[in-house]
């Protein structure tokens, strides 16, 4: 009689070593933590975007105003509207100045500065009025 050795093979199953879980979870934690930055940097953008835009109404609306009131109207000097005095903008600090004779005779040149955020943002806009 002849007796059979039974052979039994290690079969490989079909699932991953530890070692591979562990570089797959370092490779989505890097991804992922790529993806977080990434969003708070968009946020701080588009909060950046709306102030620019919010203090590029208020110098418009502004602007519009000295248009309206044309150049008869239009004095030289200064003018500043401190921080809470515009209803609209009350985180805006507005600055209008006016130039007489600039850049040439019977001409003025309207500027009008608008700051946010103590005054370490501005925007500006420029006009020229004429006889």
């Amino acid at each position: 009689m002849e007796t059979r050795k039974s052979t039994t093979k290690k079969s490989k199953t079909g699932g991953f070593t530890l070692l591979e879980v562990l570089v797959a979870m370092v490779i989505l934690a890097v991804g992922l933590l790529g993806m977080a930055s990434l969003s708070v940097g968009i946020i701080k953008g588009n909060g950046l975007n709306k102030e620019v835009s919010s203090a590029t109404t208020c110098a418009r609306e502004k602007m519009e105003d000295v248009e309206r009131s044309g150049y008869a109207n239009a004095t030289g000097g200064t003018v500043t509207e401190a921080y809470n005095s515009i209803a609209e903008y009350p985180d805006c600090k507005r600055e209008t100045i006016t130039a007489v004779d600039t850049p040439a005779a019977d001409m003025k040149t309207v500027t009008i500065t608008v700051y946010w955020d103590s005054d370490s943002h501005q925007v500006q806009l420029k006009t020229f009025l004429a006889k």
